[in-house]
Order: C-alpha cells, then sequence, then structure tokens
C-alpha cells in the first residue's frame, strides 16, 4: 500500500487543479503549484492553494508523492512524459474529462504506466480558472479511477487516498467505457445547451425579455469557456457524435411531429408525448443527492425580498421547525426587488414550513 501522502504537486492551476489543491490543504497536505500562465499561479497561491513549485531549485526538501496533472487532454501524455523523466513524483494521474486518447498516447510515447493512474473528478462549474476554484468542489462527487494492467497496487492506493482527501466517491471504471458515459451525461448535453444558447444570439429583445428561469436553466453551462470545450470534445469525438446523432434523430422527429399538428394532423401529437414520456424517464434515472434514485421532494416557494439576510432568516426558520432543506433554487423577478426560493423537502415536512412561514409573516404562493 502507498503511505500517506504528504506532498503532492498540481500542474495546471486552472478550476479543477486549484479546487483540489485547496481541498489537499485543508487536510494538511504540502501543494506545490505549477502552470505556464504565471498569472494563475499567483492567484492559486494567494487563495491558499499551495506553494509555488520551482523544479530548477532542485529536488524538494519532502519528496513529491503524487503528481496531478490537471492540463487539457491533448497535453496529459507530454506533460506526464516530462514529469515521468525527471523523476519528478512516486506516482502520477491526470484529472482530464478524456480518458482513453491520454492513456494511449502516453503508452506511445514510452511512459512508465505502472506509476500512473488516470482519473477524472465529475465536478466542475460553468465558470473557470483558480477564482472559480471551491475546497468543497469534489465532495460526494464521484471520481473515476481508470487504472491499466500496468498500474500498481501502490499506485492505484496513491491515487485513491487522493480522491478520499478530496471527499470524492473513486469509482473505478474501464476507460473505454468512461468515455462513451461521459459523452451521455457531460459532453453531449454541453453541446446540445450551447445549441439552444446560440439561438439567443440573434433572438429579439422581447424573447429575451421574456425569458425565465427554464431557459437558464437548460442554458447554464453554455456560458463555460469555448476553448477548454473544444479540446474536450475533440478527444471524446467519436461518442460525442453518436449521443448528438441520436439527440438529432428525436428533435427532428419532432419537427416533423409539429408540423403536421401545424398542418392539422392531430395525429402528430402521438409522437410528441412519447419523446415527452421518455423525457421524463429518462430524468427519473439521474441519482439523487446520496446516490440511487432521486426521491420525491416537495416543493415549497417562499417570495423573498432581494435584500441582505433574507435567505439566512429563511433558513434559520427551517431549522427552528427542524425541517432539512434538501435543496434550493432562487428564481428573480425581473425588475422588482424580490424573488423566489424553491425550497425543496420531504413530503412530510411540507406542510410544516409552510405553516410556520405564513406564522412569521412570509409570503407562500
Amino acid at each position: 500500500m502507498a503511505s500517506e501522502l504528504r506532498t503532492v504537486l498540481v500542474v495546471g492551476t486552472g478550476l479543477i487543479g486549484t479546487s483540489m489543491a485547496l481541498a489537499l490543504r485543508q487536510r494538511g497536505v504540502r501543494v506545490l503549484l505549477a502552470d505556464h500562465d504565471q498569472g494563475a499561479v499567483r492567484l492559486a497561491r494567494e487563495l491558499g492553494a499551495g506553494e509555488e513549485w520551482h523544479p530548477e531549485a532542485g529536488t524538494p526538501a519532502e519528496p513529491i508523492d503524487l503528481a496531478v496533472i490537471a492540463v487539457p487532454p491533448a497535453h496529459v501524455a507530454s506533460e506526464l512524459l516530462a514529469l515521468q523523466r525527471n523523476g519528478t513524483a512516486t506516482f502520477y494521474t491526470d484529472v482530464a474529462s478524456v480518458k482513453v486518447e491520454p492513456i494511449e498516447r502516453a503508452g506511445q510515447l514510452g511512459c512508465d504506466l505502472s506509476t500512473y493512474v488516470a482519473s477524472h473528478p465529475l465536478a466542475g462549474r460553468e465558470k473557470s480558472g483558480p477564482g472559480a476554484a471551491r475546497a468543497d468542489l469534489f465532495l460526494g462527487r464521484p471520481w473515476a479511477l481508470c487504472p491499466t494492467p500496468d498500474a500498481t497496487p501502490e499506485a492505484r492506493a496513491a491515487v485513491q487516498q487522493l480522491v478520499e482527501l478530496c471527499g470524492g466517491n473513486p469509482v473505478e471504471v474501464d476507460a473505454a467505457d468512461h468515455d462513451r458515459a461521459v459523452a451521455v451525461v457531460s459532453h453531449a448535453p454541453h453541446v446540445t445547451a450551447s445549441a439552444v444558447a446560440a439561438r439567443l444570439a440573434d433572438a429579439s429583445d422581447i424573447a429575451l425579455g421574456l425569458a425565465g428561469q427554464g431557459i437558464r436553466d437548460v442554458t447554464r453551462i453554455a456560458g463555460s469557456d469555448p476553448g477548454l470545450w473544444l479540446g474536450i470534445l475533440s478527444g471524446n469525438a467519436a461518442p460525442v457524435a453518436e449521443v448528438l446523432e441520436a439527440v438529432s434523430r428525436d428533435l427532428s422527429e419532432a419537427a416533423t411531429a409539429l408540423r403536421a399538428l401545424a398542418d392539422g394532423d392531430g395525429t402528430a401529437t402521438q409522437e410528441l408525448t412519447q419523446l415527452l414520456k421518455r423525457g421524463v424517464a429518462g430524468h427519473g434515472r439521474i441519482p439523487g443527492k446520496h446516490g440511487g434514485p432521486a426521491p420525491a421532494y416537495v416543493v415549497v416557494q417562499v417570495v423573498v425580498g432581494d435584500r441582505p439576510g433574507q435567505l439566512a432568516r429563511l433558513f434559520q426558520i427551517c431549522d427552528e421547525v427542524g425541517v432539512n432543506v434538501e435543496d434550493v433554487r432562487l428564481e428573480h423577478a425581473p425588475g422588482l426587488p424580490l424573488g423566489i426560493a424553491e425550497v425543496s423537502v420531504q413530503p412530510d415536512a411540507a406542510a410544516v414550513l409552510t405553516k410556520a412561514l405564513h406564522e412569521r409573516g412570509w409570503q407562500v404562493p
């Protein structure tokens, strides 16, 4: 088994790399930071993510137990080779969202695959860069581990310990299975959201003025860095294309049905109904926050004023009456100094919370 991780090198101080560094620092791990962008390194350091790595200074006082390569997929293998040639660390991993291409390329370059375990934390934000980093980004999130047959038990244990220190949930999976899976749950959805958001570029002011929470939900991830996503999609092109082709067929059939419906063919509603039902069924399969089937919560809507302390007071009431908040979403009212807080609670707690809010003068629609 690998010994305890004491010193970790993070190469790449973007959102994922810096978030990982922050999480490790909270657990007492010494973190060294490296990036071609010196500004990113400085910002990560100022945020408390660790200390800048100066390889030209020679061997650090403590040996580097694990090097984490947090760079775009196309650069993982070359970065791994350079680090291994210099004997930088005992073990190595990467956190790119594509696995087959980096692993194959590493083998082609002659990297030592016995000390390397590819990995991918299924966590992120629509924002990028070290300024968006959070130490709790990985808490409870799946973290795919894709070791090759060459990986030693010690290398596997070191990367597993990294995941545990960051609060992730390690899941060992074949690299090809991983890439097909993320094409369905991450990569193709991003392209789809971008396609919907692209319709807004030429939308009328009237349409944008009528935009509600639905369009914000569907397009939220479309605000991510295009350059970053081009690298991800290029590395997983074939699996993503297969998913998008299937989505395109569904959309094409829906458009055909709508054209028929517009021409007076009432039977076209059957195809639309089937697609909508399949959508409900698919949405219902998304795991809940604790894993497994998503539980059925009741949403309590509360009018919240747009002023400091309102959400804190709302959560305080939940605490006073013993109601656990399972989830919360905010929907702002355009042009008005208020919004709606949608508080998801257990079914038997909805009436308790509603009554408590009414008694304290809150508006519950």
